[in-house]
């Protein structure tokens, strides 16, 4: 653990995964990644991503190319504002698509639940379409006639990073299945090694409730992208 208090593996992970990231913020930082160019997890490429604090500094990622026209759209500022990114989508190339924000967390101390989970191959004929994308292993929520209830699939943004992703079937909620199935996905990944995630919309209080029970814990940062 960093002195500052973020972990070196989180640290690890946001500098790959934007291309630059320091525990020492004082400012608002716009940075080339290689990343921007490439499919991500689920083959899609995302030409731009930001990570942003609770006090507005952070670290807007794009292709190396496009460094010095977003530094130009920004004019100077030195802390996020999304009203400064209104021009960004028009800037990349991506007319007609609008910047969005969300809730970014992450979690080092998750609270322990019943393991209720199994983990599958994402090609398993039980495992749900949703989850196909995911690739690797999936955890899956049955009850005892083998049902779908639940599932996780984890986003592996590069090799310090894994944002978990989860839904739990209609029916099924309200049980506890969605808490125990991410405290068990992020007790994996910290036996790993590896920096677990959280992301939902601001106006996801169901995802939000799940996040904070586990440990996950709204600390205001955000992450940024377009969509």
């Amino acid at each position: 653990m960093r002195s500052d208090g973020e972990p070196q593996v989180l640290v690890d992970h946001l500098k790959t995964f934007l291309g630059f990231w320091t525990a020492d913020r004082s400012s608002l930082v716009v940075s080339g990644c290689e990343l921007r160019s490439r499919p991500g997890w689920d083959g899609n490429v995302r030409p731009f991503v930001g990570v942003i604090d609770q006090a507005g500094f952070g670290v807007l990622s794009v292709e190396s190319a496009m460094v010095a026209p977003v530094q130009n759209l920004l004019n100077g500022c030195t802390t996020y504002s999304r009203g400064a990114l209104e021009g960004l989508p028009a800037v990349l190339g991506m007319s007609g698509k609008s910047v969005f924000e969300g809730v970014f967390r992450y979690c080092f101390a998750p609270h322990r639940f019943d393991r209720l989970g199994e983990w599958f191959d994402a090609s398993a004929a039980i495992v749900p379409e949703w989850l196909h994308p995911f690739g690797g292993e999936v955890l899956l929520a049955l009850d005892e006639d083998k049902k779908y209830l639940g599932g996780v699939g984890i986003k592996r943004h590069d090799e310090f990073g894994r944002e978990i992703a989860v839904v739990t079937e209609e029916a099924a909620r309200g049980r506890g299945i969605a808490r125990s199935l991410v405290a068990q996905a992020t007790e994996r990944i910290l036996e790993e090694g590896r920096a677990p995630t959280y992301l939902h919309a601001p106006g996801n209080l169901a995802s939000a409730r799940v996040a904070e029970s586990v440990g996950f814990l709204d600390r205001g940062w955000k992450i940024v992208g377009i969509g």
